[in-house]
């Protein structure tokens, strides 16, 4: 049940790259990308728990979790993509643009 919350939770919290006075549709088509692919990472992780507790081999774990790794980092640089296209669509100078794609640029030094 607790899963179940979180995933209508996700899906009705504001879009990873949200930002006002951008378009919705944008912000919409992003933000259900960015939950699909997290839903998918969900279930290689309960993958990984079944994997675990049933004695699979290391390797195939390692494998596994190697690939829901890659998932998240993909995720991640998806939604950081969005942060950078809201900066260009929606500022309104382009010093503004500049300052936002700075932002993101060390959001990804930071994160990444």
């Amino acid at each position: 049940m607790a899963t179940s919350k979180a995933a209508s939770a996700a899906t009705s919290a504001p879009s990873a790259c949200e930002k006002p006075g951008a378009p919705s549709a944008y912000r919409t088509e992003h933000q259900r990308d960015v939950v699909n692919r997290l839903k998918r990472i969900e279930g290689q992780v309960r993958g990984l728990i079944d994997m675990v507790e049933s004695g699979r081999p290391c390797e195939d774990v390692a494998q596994q979790m190697s690939a829901a790794r890659k998932a998240m980092e993909k995720t991640f640089y998806r939604m950081m993509a969005c942060t950078v296209m809201e900066a260009v669509t929606s500022s309104e100078s382009e010093v503004e643009t500049f300052r936002e794609v700075e932002r993101s640029t060390r959001i990804l030094e930071k994160y990444a």
